[in-house]
């Protein structure tokens, strides 16, 4: 069943005025794959551009807060927490950006997270494209997410 169709083919917001109120959370992650001097740039806080980390972790939990403005049909969360976790992994060249939203309400936050991942690593790519224009983004999916009527999920590694 498409719950964002009608019965006569138009595009409509999901009514969750009938779900329960419960404690959901979402955790999403993704990647950026990047130049050895990119990312010693970054790890060493010369990128010109300033705090890679910092610029990134705010435009991820700024992001996750706006999802409903860029995604259609997505409803307006009172989320209660948004976190945006970027760790690099100097060895395999790349950095690991975690987005984890919480909230209570009607409906998840799964597209939270992933809205908060990407753009924290959309971000990234800004501040350091001067540097490395072949920067990869890839791997964004949901890890985990609890809460509602489809209770709790986690992907297998």
């Amino acid at each position: 069943m498409l719950t964002h169709i009608n019965e006569n083919g138009d595009a409509v917001m999901v009514d969750v005025t009938a779900k329960d109120i419960t404690e959901r959370t979402a955790r999403a992650s993704g990647r950026i794959y990047m130049s050895r001097e990119a990312l010693n740039e970054i790890t060493g806080g010369t990128v010109p551009k300033g705090d890679v980390f910092a610029a990134a972790r705010i435009a991820g939990i700024m992001a996750a807060k706006k999802t409903y403005e860029l995604i259609p049909l997505c409803h307006p969360l009172m989320l209660t927490k948004v976190s945006v976790d970027l760790t690099p992994v100097k060895d395999d060249g790349y950095i690991l950006c975690e987005c984890t939203v919480k909230l209570t309400g009607k409906t998840g936050a799964e597209m939270e997270a992933l809205t908060g991942v990407n753009v924290a690593l959309l971000t990234v790519y800004d501040m350091c494209k001067a540097v490395d224009r072949s920067m990869t983004i890839t791997d964004i999916r949901l890890e985990e997410k609890d809460g509602g009527k489809s209770g709790h999920y986690r992907r297998s590694k």
